[in-house]
């Protein structure tokens, strides 16, 4: 009965440690870079790129390629078609 319970917590461990290894990394990981864009200074950053790219966007004159717009007229006008 001793070796049962000797060789279940040698499994247990190693089962633990294998799994601090793997997935028990990248968790703390994804947890970490959580934190930080939760920082009020990386969410300024953020909020700043996003005001510079919808500044560059405005400033453009046309958005889509010609190809772009007839997929999207296209694609608009099945959708409309299906709501009706």
């Amino acid at each position: 009965m001793k070796i049962f319970i000797y060789k279940t917590l040698i499994v247990a461990f190693i089962s633990f440690v294998l799994f601090e290894i793997t997935i028990g990394y990248r968790v703390t990981k994804y947890k970490n870079e959580i934190y930080q864009l939760t920082k009020k200074e990386n969410i300024n950053k953020i909020l700043d790129k996003a005001r510079e790219e919808l500044n560059n966007g405005i400033k453009k004159d046309q958005y889509f390629s010609n190809e772009d717009q007839k997929l999207l007229s296209t694609f608009i006008k099945k959708v409309i078609k299906e709501l009706e």
